[in-house]
């Protein structure tokens, strides 16, 4: 009796064992391309509002200081998440514009 039990152990355990590692492998594949779906879409929104503060800003051609630091704030989250091109080139230019403080005047930086 101990030898057939001995004799399923040896057979089940590792039919067992490769099914549950099977999941586990299924399970962190889809984890990670739901998380790569999340992070494209967080760049892809970034990317909008990086836009729509460029566009607003170039065309008053100063930005306010709480707006200036918003948009670093987003490039950076945007470029630590893989996005350049064209929002970089953006970026420089908000760079360059005048900042306008709460007080009303205005800097360089």
């Amino acid at each position: 009796m101990k030898e057939l039990l001995l004799q399923t152990y040896t057979i089940v355990l590792p039919i067992i064992v490769t099914a549950l590692m099977g999941y586990i492998v299924w399970m962190l594949k889809r984890q990670k391309r739901d998380r790569d779906a999340n992070s494209r879409g967080t760049m892809l929104l970034l990317k909008v509002q990086l836009i729509e503060y460029h566009d607003k800003y170039m065309a008053m051609k100063e930005i306010p200081s709480y707006a200036y630091d918003n948009f670093c704030e987003m490039y950076s989250a945007y470029h630590e998440l893989g996005g350049n091109g064209m929002i970089t080139k953006m970026n420089e230019e908000i760079h360059e514009l005048n900042i306008k403080t709460k007080e009303g005047k205005n800097h360089e930086d």
